[in-house]
């Protein structure tokens, strides 16, 4: 039995500290399609992450970082520099694993969001031989990466369609295996490294290989704000948060603690949201009519529709959420047809029409 120390109720949490005073996630103006599926990912990790592609200056990076306030503390095991899951015994480090379960503590502690800079190197990456303590201790050592640092956390990559070949193999490596590897100067070391993977990007900068894109659950496009009310909201809230950052995110406080509240609510009402045999034909319809490929198409329909209803304090996934999801769950895996001048999102409302038609 594990022993439980400094335990608090999640919903009595008002956000680990973060340092940095970063723009309220609840003051972005508009983008709701990219907040509603970041939201979505803090319910549910398993979706698989969020691609989030639009403009530059339209707030991507803005808010992923402002959902570092949002994101309730977790279990971790005490002591470990990985921050082991003391309830997923298949996932963690050789130390936590030869300690047993008997002699774990348990603390709380704040889900990491860590940025993956552009031109980062591989050891910065997967970690590597620790040269201080080498040279003055003449001991060999590893200093961890970032992929040790977002574990059990998000790992988010801005102009995430620049990322290095080399890189996103690794990347798509360890996601895969939940598990890194380190292999420097005759030393070896494996981690666990489950992570929450999202990215951004502007697509007229680069492409996404097929194999990352293929990883993320969700696709949102965002875009500049078309009305002047809107730009001018942006505008007048950016310019009151830098003049005077601290009062502007006590400002928004309030409404940053209920969206903290809605997200713990819906992660323990996960498990007990239905999912009608009716939705799950609906979503493969969907698919089906597409032509998409393989079946992560309707199980991560299926996925973001049961978290939306848990978000929503819905009972059961109904045609509501399906419709909803269908756009952000396909718009990234449809096959390119150059003589389609039709955009992925417009095909995939074209098929929820007739789908929900017949």
């Amino acid at each position: 039995m594990l022993t439980r120390v400094d335990e608090t109720d999640e919903t009595a949490a008002t956000g680990p500290a973060r340092g940095r005073t970063h723009f309220p996630f609840t003051a972005i103006v508009g983008q709701e399609e990219m907040k509603r599926a970041l939201m979505l990912a803090a319910v549910d990790p398993g979706l698989g992450g969020v691609l989030i592609l639009g403009d530059r200056g339209t707030g991507k990076s803005t808010a992923v970082r402002a959902l570092a306030a949002l994101l309730p503390e977790r279990r971790a095991v005490a002591g470990c520099r990985f921050a082991c899951d003391p309830d997923d015994r298949d996932g963690q480090c050789a130390d936590c694993a030869a300690a047993g379960p008997r002699s774990l503590r348990v603390v709380r502690v704040p889900i990491p969001v860590v940025d993956l800079p552009l031109g980062a190197t591989e050891d910065r990456l997967v970690g590597a031989l620790d040269l201080e303590r080498a040279l003055t201790r003449g001991e060999k050592a590893f200093e961890l990466g970032l992929l040790a640092r977002a574990n059990g956390g998000f790992l988010y990559i801005d102009e995430v369609n620049l990322l290095e070949d080399h890189l996103v193999d690794l990347l798509l490596d360890v996601a895969a295996s939940g598990s890194n590897v380190i292999e420097r100067e005759g030393l070896s070391l494996r981690h666990p490294a489950r992570f929450v993977l999202i990215g951004s990007g502007n697509p007229e900068e680069g492409e996404l290989r097929p194999q990352l894109l293929d990883r993320f659950g969700l696709a949102v496009d965002v875009g500049t704000p078309a009305t002047v009310a809107e730009r001018v909201e942006v505008v007048k809230r950016r310019t009151a948060f830098e003049r005077d950052r601290a009062g502007f995110a006590a400002a928004w406080s309030k409404d940053e603690a209920k969206a903290r509240r809605r997200i713990v609510v819906a992660r323990k009402a996960l498990e007990s949201v239905a999912v009608p045999d009716a939705a799950i034909e609906r979503a493969a319809r969907l698919c089906i009519a597409l032509g998409t490929d393989g079946l992560r198409g309707e199980l991560t329909i299926i996925r973001a529709a049961r978290a939306l209803a848990a978000l929503e304090g819905a009972e059961a996934v109904g045609d509501d959420q399906i419709r909803r999801m269908a756009p952000s769950a396909l718009r990234h895996r449809l096959r390119r047809n150059p003589l389609d001048d039709v955009g992925s999102t417009a095909r995939v409302e074209i098929a929820l029409r007739e789908v929900f038609a017949s």
